[in-house]
């Protein structure tokens, strides 16, 4: 799809639909030149509602405030909202309130709003929208910065496009991305956009004493790998190591899911899928800081090599885990790719993303993902980067000394389950911290996924189904870095 800035007013632009936000319920706007049907058909402009007035080729969307949250979610709604009509260009003039962010989030909508994932449909249907017009003109007749604008659109198409290549991986069935796929994947990647790439092979695993992910691995017929992607600029303004858990498919190993609950286990891979996203975003965007993707791919079955509950793993920094449940798998990955990650690489920042617990969803809801840590700065980093900047829900969960103390084991330096059924979000986290080493306690935070990775249903912006979790979150985090 292609998406230019137009210095010319909305009326000179020739396309065959004009897109018209309603904002704050103001249907008696200058730019609103069909009111009086409008009123007939009752459209009171609420947030993401649309009206199509084919007569006239204008497609009204509610939006309650141009806030990035709202305008990003309205623009993809009128992208949906076209799906099924032959329009095929499309114009829009500048909404547009303090700065050009706004332009930026109205464009990730329109290409998040435009994603779909029909790769086993025979029948795939047709969204026929190939060019996207911005006009100069402001809705409130500001003036527009035109070197802001474009740069806004070029960084909207980088998070977007990459947001939609995670949610690609992620969408794919487990017999079609498997580890060996994801490392391919990745070595794609880093040939197409100059990154560095290093994949460890299970021999090459096993030399770097990984045996914790080792044994979730064991029963697969599929091997695992370690992912590590490099971007490196001169000069950078900052390190920062990025984790993910790639779970390719979980079945629970001996510890063996409910057949409900393996449904969808193929987004258990939604962390390393988001590594790979980030990394794409951030070459496309050549972000001055040097940045390490790390992706743990894995799959955990069943068989008569699985590793059972009653073993006693050793990580790579020789902590010796207990195991009591084999779907607690994840967080043995993370814990030797974060050994892993630190021995390679000294970060200012170490940020790790994965589908860890349900308890966090319990805790938090579908749509918003946990951040955890010792320390409040890598914390407040993402937090800020949340809602207003990258339209990704995010939460703080804290740590504390009585919920760490569930995971003592009495037979080894911890267990990989707490002992009690609560606070299993924290916990999970609380056992990740073990495996930060001192260099980079204060510079680590986990973030759980969970909840708005995969969800059956639309909501905002988001498709069925795979969502890019984690992906806009990190970039606006680093971006934040370089401002």
């Amino acid at each position: 799809m292609k998406i230019e800035l137009k210095n010319k007013k909305i009326k000179d632009i020739d396309a065959q639909l004009e897109l018209i936000f309603v904002v704050n319920k103001d249907l008696d706007h200058t730019f609103i030149a069909d009111k009086k049907d409008l009123k007939k058909l009752n459209f009171k402009g609420a947030q993401d509602s649309t009206c199509l007035m084919a007569q006239s080729d204008r497609l009204y969307i509610g939006v309650d405030s141009l806030e990035s949250f709202n305008l990003r979610s309205a623009a993809a709604k009128a992208i949906k909202a076209i799906k099924s009509t032959s329009y095929s260009t499309l114009k829009v003039a500048s909404y547009i309130d303090q700065d050009e962010s706004s332009i930026q989030a109205m464009i990730e909508g329109f290409v998040l709003g435009k994603y779909s994932f029909e790769k086993y449909k025979s029948d795939k249907s047709k969204n026929r929208v190939e060019t996207i017009t911005l006009s100069t003109q402001c809705f409130n007749n500001q003036k527009v910065d035109i070197t802001k604008a474009n740069a806004a659109i070029v960084t909207a198409k980088a998070i977007a496009t990459s947001t939609n290549f995670t949610r690609d991986i992620v969408n794919t069935t487990p017999d079609d991305c498997y580890p060996e796929v994801m490392a391919e994947i990745a070595q794609a990647l880093a040939k197409k956009h100059g990154l560095g790439c290093t994949v460890l092979k299970p021999n090459e695993i096993k030399e770097q004493k990984m045996e914790a992910l080792l044994a979730v691995a064991r029963a697969s017929r599929h091997k695992p790998r370690v992912i590590h992607l490099t971007h490196k600029p001169k000069k950078p303004k900052a390190v920062v190591s990025i984790i993910g858990k790639g779970l390719t498919y979980d079945s629970g190993g001996l510890s063996l899911k409910p057949s409900d609950f393996m449904v969808t286990m193929k987004a258990d891979k939604s962390g390393g899928s988001a590594v790979l996203g980030i990394m794409r975003a951030v070459a496309k965007l050549d972000l001055p800081i040097e940045v390490h993707g790390f992706v743990g791919a894995v799959e955990n079955m069943i068989g008569g090599d699985a590793y059972k509950p009653d073993d006693v793993l050793v990580a790579k920094n020789g902590k010796t885990i207990e195991v009591r449940n084999t779907d607690a798998e994840g967080r043995l990955v993370l814990a030797d790719v974060l050994c892993y990650a630190q021995q390679e690489v000294k970060s200012d920042y170490i940020f790790d993303l994965a589908t860890l617990t349900g308890a966090c969803v319990v805790g938090v809801g579908e749509y918003t993902s946990g951040v955890m840590s010792n320390h409040a700065k890598p914390t407040n980093l993402l937090l800020k980067a949340s809602q207003d900047v990258s339209g990704e829900l995010a939460t703080k969960l804290d740590f504390n000394k009585y919920l760490k103390g569930t995971l003592k084991s009495n037979i080894a330096d911890i267990c990989n389950i707490s002992n009690t059924r609560y606070g299993g979000a924290i916990t999970a986290g609380l056992f990740l911290s073990e495996f930060i080493d001192e260099d980079h306690k204060d510079k680590w935070a986990h973030i759980d996924i969970a909840g708005p990775a995969f969800v059956e249903h639309e909501w905002g912006e988001n498709p069925v189904g795979a969502s890019g979790a984690g992906v806009r979150l990190v970039v606006a985090a680093l971006q934040s870095l370089v401002k």
